[in-house]
């Protein structure tokens, strides 16, 4: 798209959401992988500027953006009622009264712009703390909110059960002749099947607590202030949706303690940083410890070990499949991905003993 053809478009969304005023300047925001996203400032009638984001939904991995705006509309609604005066996420509406315009081709959605930085990685542990601290305040926002009004806009999303189950018949079918390069990592993944799917069974059985939960919890999908680095606002709710607060958890932390990155190809490197657990552990117990059961708490180190496999099993799995769903950078990315994620589950269960009594610890300590 051309920077005129863009600078078109934008205006016309803007127009379709009655934006006031006349589009001033736009930037690209290129933190995401997925929705393309701008920082759209318009010049008002006073000559005040105001910004905003504009995104346009990737509709091929979100192919049910309606529901997806239904779901984020009810949430974002219910915090604000219940919030007034912190900040919010808001979407704007169209003249005919939805949060989203849809022209057959192309799905967007308009939303308040927040003055803020975001981490993608972060060795502070007081930031780490405070992305604890967001994510498990973000529940607690939705805690009284009744999760059967969301649509489950992506089945079994964190289905772990359903996703080793899934890896085995690939492997089983062997469809493009790949099985025997990767006979190691599936040999792993079989050995810690039963433990690895053991929380998403009880929870299938309605044993554990449905949640409402972000089910994306990664550092950078938390805003926060420039001078205080504290957090302001949880974004990036497109998978919010019923599911386990410990796998929110368990991602959370998969992502933020892996002292490497989750394609490293020398395994070495890869070790999960008790440190930095800790840190994230304190922000996100502090705000849910009352909340969530006993048994909640007490599952939250074997939800991060069972999200971990999960993910090798879903990279792993594409591979099999030759490189369909992930995007790939070279040909054995996926199987470079899946070894990390293998390398970060041992050491997640090399080092149970002291993560169950770092949560133990932070759980009883009195704020």
């Amino acid at each position: 798209m051309k920077k005129m053809e863009l600078y078109d478009t934008l205006t016309f969304v803007g127009e379709q959401f009655r934006i006031q005023g006349k589009l001033y300047s736009y930037e690209t925001i290129t933190n995401g992988n997925i929705n393309s996203t701008y920082k759209v400032t318009y010049r008002r009638g006073d000559k005040s500027l105001k910004s905003y984001i504009f995104q346009k939904v990737n509709t091929v991995v979100f192919p049910a953006p309606v529901e997806i705006m239904q779901n984020i509309d009810k949430v974002t609604s219910h915090i604000s009622k219940k919030y007034p005066r912190e900040v919010t996420l808001h979407f704007h509406h169209t003249g005919t009264g939805e949060n989203y315009y849809s022209t057959g081709e192309y799905f967007w959605r308009v939303m308040n712009y927040v003055d803020s930085i975001t981490f993608n990685t972060c060795d502070d542990l007081a930031v780490i703390a405070s992305v604890g601290e967001a994510f498990g305040r973000f529940q607690m926002q939705l805690a009284d909110f009744d999760g059967s009004q969301l649509y489950e806009t992506i089945p079994d999303f964190h289905n772990t059960h359903k996703r080793l189950e899934k890896l085995f018949e690939t492997v089983k079918a062997d469809p493009v002749g790949r099985v025997a390069e990767a006979a190691e990592e599936i040999e792993y993944i079989r050995s810690v099947k039963e433990k690895a799917e053991e929380l998403s069974l009880r929870y299938s059985r309605g044993e554990i607590p449905a949640r409402v939960t972000h089910n994306d919890t990664k550092s950078n999908n938390v805003l926060f202030d420039r001078d205080t680095k504290r957090p302001i606002v949880v974004i990036d709710l497109d998978t919010v949706m019923p599911g386990m607060s410990m796998y929110d958890f368990g991602d959370a932390v998969r992502f933020i303690a892996n002292t490497a990155a989750e394609d490293e190809p020398d395994i070495r490197k890869v070790y999960f940083d008790t440190g930095k657990f800790r840190a994230f552990s304190k922000g996100f117990i502090g705000q849910v410890k009352g909340a969530l059961t006993d048994e909640e708490i007490d599952n939250l180190v074997l939800a991060s070990f069972s999200i971990t496999v999960e993910l090798a099993a879903r990279f792993l799995d594409d591979y099999l499949n030759g490189d369909t769903y992930f995007k790939i950078n070279y040909p054995d990315h996926n199987l470079v991905r899946t070894r990390c994620q293998i390398a970060l589950a041992k050491n997640i269960e090399l080092k149970e003993d002291e993560l169950n009594w770092i949560v133990s610890d932070v759980a009883q300590t009195k704020e």
